[in-house]
């Protein structure tokens, strides 16, 4: 048993999808998150700048006493998951890409369909990764850079988000010929009621809920599991606009949710 809580973070709100898979698969858990909606997107920046930021965020959740981080952002993933480890090796530090890439492979699949940020497909670590666990399969890649900026605006359920995912994804869908999809940014299940609405015939991949399978998988491993614990859910982030506080009051109307401002320091 450990009773310590799980850092989580991504760039925005986007891995407070995975907070939710979270408190879904293990309950009895609790997290400290911290979302960089100050510097968000991070899709657009340079692998220097988004390691340096990682490094922030990873240096600030270690020093609050975290049993485990889960990077909930395919493009810290991408970019910066090997330099985090390095820096933690003590530390269980999981990414969303391995454990989504091998739910796709078990499931048998052969032709697959990625949409990420430029830089999560400008690394092609989904690509690279798919090949690997399964030679030979089909993989097709597009960037959707301004799904994120939408979504963090709380234009989730609107038409203009409703026009960009078709911008994006119909020739692509017409023209990649596949029926599994990866949605390689944990922003991207707040958009999946246009994609199950405009392509129903595509079967979904999560990373959101993929990285939290992994996650459980290694606290029941490593006998990490929490029971009981009386600390409290923390979720901080490095800028609040009224769209943001709408977005995870929706997010979590349910709850005490309460977010709270942190500025890490340069």
């Amino acid at each position: 048993m450990d009773n310590r809580p799980i850092g989580v973070f991504d760039s925005g709100l986007g891995g407070l999808t995975s907070v939710q898979e979270l408190h879904r698969q293990l309950p009895e858990e609790k997290v400290i998150y911290y979302g960089d909606t100050a510097r968000t997107p991070y899709g657009s920046k340079s692998p220097e700048t988004i390691i340096k930021f990682a490094t922030q965020i990873v240096d600030y959740l270690v020093a609050r006493n975290t049993k485990m981080i889960i990077i909930a952002c395919n493009t810290v993933t991408a970019l910066a998951l090997d330099s985090l480890r390095e820096r933690y090796p003590a530390i269980p530090i999981i990414g969303v890409i391995e454990p989504t890439v091998k739910k796709v492979v078990g499931d048998g699949v052969r032709k697959v369909g990625v949409i990420a940020t430029k830089a999560t497909i400008g690394s092609d670590v989904y690509g690279k990764e798919l090949r690997a666990m399964s030679p030979g399969i089909d993989v097709h890649s597009a960037a959707c850079p301004a799904i994120v900026p939408l979504v963090e605006e709380g234009l989730t359920d609107t038409d203009i988000m409703e026009l960009t995912v078709r911008h994006y994804m119909d020739d692509f869908v017409k023209e990649g010929g596949f029926s599994d999809l990866i949605l390689g940014c944990t922003h991207y299940p707040l958009v999946t009621k246009h994609l199950k609405k405009l392509y129903p015939n595509l079967h979904l991949y999560s990373s959101s809920a993929e990285v939290i399978r992994e996650a459980a998988a290694i606290l029941k491993e490593k006998d990490m599991l929490a029971s009981g614990s009386e600390f409290t859910d923390r979720y901080y982030a490095s800028d609040m606009s009224d769209n943001f506080i709408a977005m995870t009051d929706m997010l979590f109307a349910d709850t005490d949710f309460k977010i709270h401002l942190l500025k890490l320091e340069e």
